[in-house]
């Protein structure tokens, strides 16, 4: 790994101070966030009421968002709309190696109703742990990063490769919402920015597999409960999984937003 993790996680942890300090200040609001337990299918739970459900906690993009907010811009760049995300494109068609990975998300309206006609900016680290675009090893690389726009169900769905673990956080893939298609190819007004956490189980049998040495390490230092933004309640961010290392693995969310 380079040095660019290092500062990445100082800019990831100013970042969550101020969303730890909000949460502490909302108190007795007690916050319920939608998406899927680990073992569990998931459906949107619903507010005491049961009118809605709530949506999903916002969290920091990290240093490598590649949607233009912090350098590099690969929501303004032909060919990021797609589903297969393994291959950069543009004048690079290397494919990251890894772990076959389907990622497919879910996206509900804050009354519970599918959130149609939704675009999800997808994005993670390599095998290596390192980001497209930004990581030395990979900076001319623009591969595990897409945009996928949600059906009627509000359905999408993302191919991709296990990401790695690299020091200082846990397993995870990165997401944006906007609104529409448009608004995420010109990086517009997005809804909300999160992340999918990868359970423990699948991960140590992905880095037991040929390319993932250094995961096996990185993820022996790390925990749930140290890792700065699943450390707070992982539980509705956890990606419920299925699949084995030989045919591939397939990690599914269901989460509400605003709009």
């Amino acid at each position: 790994m380079t040095d660019n993790h290092h500062r990445g996680l100082q800019f990831d942890l100013a970042t969550l101070i101020g969303r730890r300090r909000a949460l502490t200040m909302l108190g007795g609001a007690g916050l319920t966030l939608v998406a899927c337990a680990p073992s569990t299918t998931t459906t949107a739970s619903t507010t005491s009421s049961g009118s809605a459900p709530e949506t999903i906690p916002e969290e920091t993009a990290g240093p490598y968002p590649g949607d233009g907010s912090n350098g590099p811009n690969a929501l303004s760049q032909s060919g990021i709309v797609r589903s297969d995300i393994r291959s950069s494109f543009g004048s690079s068609s290397r494919t990251a190696e890894g772990v076959p990975l389907n990622i497919e998300l879910t996206v509900q309206k804050a009354d519970g109703k599918p959130y149609a006609g939704a675009a999800v900016y997808l994005w993670h680290c390599d095998i290596n742990g390192d980001y497209s675009m930004y990581s030395d090893r990979v900076k001319n690389e623009n591969f595990l990063r897409g945009v996928q726009e949600t059906d009627s169900s509000g359905k999408l769905k993302f191919v991709s490769v296990f990401p790695g673990a690299y020091s200082g956080r846990w397993p995870h893939v990165h997401f944006e919402v906007y609104p529409s298609l448009a608004e995420a190819t010109k990086a517009g007004n997005k809804i909300t920015t999160s992340q999918l956490a990868l359970p423990e189980t699948t991960c140590k049998e992905v880095y037991g597999t040929t390319g993932y040495t250094q995961s096996v390490q990185n993820l022996s230092r790390t925990s749930l409960k140290q890792d700065m933004v699943f450390r707070d309640g992982v539980e509705h961010q956890m990606a419920t999984m299925s699949g084995n290392v030989q045919s591939g693995y397939t990690a599914s969310l269901t989460f509400a937003v605003e709009g």
